[in-house]
């Protein structure tokens, strides 16, 4: 064999055992789940910090009900089996400088657009409030039996109306909720305006620290953070980056950018061998007197998992499978 040809099989052999070994650690780091006596406990003011772990209601229960919409918000409060901490949703700018609950960059994805407006592919800022209250909500939601309950009606089904975020908050806090968790879907100039407009609804409500204000945009949080500082915020994608390094790491200059960290704790990040959530992570953040709360977990094993490990708050899609789930144990 000639010698350059020996050394190219030499180096494809030595980058195979690399690569093999890089897809196991992954794998092990992925499928790891800490011991939750390795949890420590940290004195903290941080509100979000509470000692137990808190059940957030994902674009207001998205599981059981049209995301976003009234309906979800209300099939969460009528169900005695039902109690969540937290409400989740996201909101977006319309034509005329509006914010609504709506969470997809386009329309079509779970209202009747399409047919209404006889176009497809239109985003929320592309028509007025006016215009957007002709749309149907659940119009493209699928249940558990595979039906669409919710679609080919004569009118529009009660709380499945586009609704504001000045509207949901007034119904809310009617209700009695006071902590939610909104995030700002749009970039740029829309998403800077909608930061403006969501720190002017909460502080005419007093809501300003009960709230946690979310945008993976990084030049809106940004813009959030130098306008508003009193804003309670969560990190952008780059920031969770930075944040995990550190914690894996124990980076001792670290200064962690928000007051809670919401990190994924899904297959697509765990596959990567990017697992969030685990006692070094936890620890890490509690040490800098940070929250974490974990999305979107809709699988019991994972919900028992995070409870154990003192996670501060679970995001679900699924809130009746959560209360259900944590309670039993």
């Amino acid at each position: 064999m000639k010698k350059g040809k020996k050394i190219l099989l030499i180096t494809l052999g030595i980058l195979l055992v690399l690569a093999a070994t890089v897809l196991i650690i992954m794998k092990v780091s992925g499928s790891h789940r800490s011991n939750p006596e390795d949890i420590i406990s940290y004195e903290t003011n941080n509100p979000f910090i509470t000692g137990r772990t808190e059940l957030i209601a994902h674009r207001l229960g998205a599981g059981i009900a049209p995301e976003e919409s009234m309906l979800a918000l209300n099939t969460c409060l009528e169900n005695d089996n039902i109690s969540m901490d937290i409400y989740e949703f996201d909101v977006r700018m319309t034509a005329d400088n509006q914010l609504i609950l709506f969470h997809n960059k386009t329309l079509d994805e779970t209202t009747d657009a399409a047919s209404v407006f006889g176009v497809e592919g239109l985003l929320v800022h592309d028509k007025t409030l006016e215009e957007l209250r002709q749309l149907n909500m659940g119009a493209q939601f699928v249940n558990e039996k595979g039906e669409k309950p919710y679609a080919n009606t004569s009118e529009i089904p009660e709380g499945l109306q586009i609704w504001t975020l000045a509207e949901a908050l007034d119904y809310m806090t009617e209700k009695g909720l006071s902590r939610f968790s909104i995030e700002a879907k749009d970039s740029g100039e829309l998403g800077m305006k909608a930061v403006d407009l969501i720190y002017a609804e909460l502080k005419e409500r007093n809501l300003l620290s009960t709230t946690i204000f979310s945008s993976f945009k990084t030049d809106v949080s940004a813009y959030a953070q130098e306008k508003y500082p009193d804003l309670i915020r969560s990190n952008t994608d780059a920031q969770a980056i930075e944040f995990y390094i550190a914690a894996i790491t124990g980076d001792k200059n670290y200064v962690p950018p928000c007051t809670v960290f919401q990190l994924p704790f899904n297959d697509k990040y765990l596959n990567m061998g990017v697992n969030f959530a685990t006692a070094q992570v936890i620890n890490f953040a509690h040490s800098h007197n940070v929250a974490v709360h974990y999305w979107v977990v809709d699988d019991p094993e994972r919900m028992e998992y995070l409870k154990s490990v003192k996670a501060d708050g679970i995001m679900t899609d699924y809130p009746d499978l959560l209360c259900d789930t944590l309670s039993s144990n």
